[in-house]
């Protein structure tokens, strides 16, 4: 029997959503990747191929960073103040593959409560 390895899986899974979400100008998608440590947002334009905005745990906004449910709700709320400073206020939201629950469900909440739409 091979061995499950939940990185592939994970791959397949966000190649099969990515079929379905692409950003545009008017609603860009908002990517979400966590490893072990740090949490990443990305507010990405794909029709141009560029990133509006991001966010991350590595920012100095963030204090006491690591990748918990805590720090996730920090980046969602920076995410969303920083996507209305480039006038984003409707995205599409891309999950990264990861299952929506705890960290991704926490920064998803925090990024409506600051005023993103999805």
């Amino acid at each position: 029997m091979s061995k499950i390895n939940r990185k592939e899986i994970r791959q397949r899974v966000h190649a099969r959503i990515r079929k379905k979400v692409a950003g545009t100008t008017e609603r860009p998608r908002l990517a979400v990747h966590y490893s072990n440590q740090h949490i990443y947002v990305q507010v990405i334009d794909d029709a141009v191929g560029r990133t509006l905005a991001a966010a991350s745990t590595l920012d100095k906004e963030v204090e006491n960073a690591s990748s918990n449910i805590a720090s996730a709700q920090k980046v969602g709320s920076l995410i969303a103040e920083r996507a209305k400073a480039v006038n984003v206020s409707s995205v599409v939201f891309d999950r990264g593959g990861h299952i929506y629950h705890g960290k991704v469900k926490a920064l998803a909440d925090a990024a409506r409560e600051g005023g993103l739409q999805f």
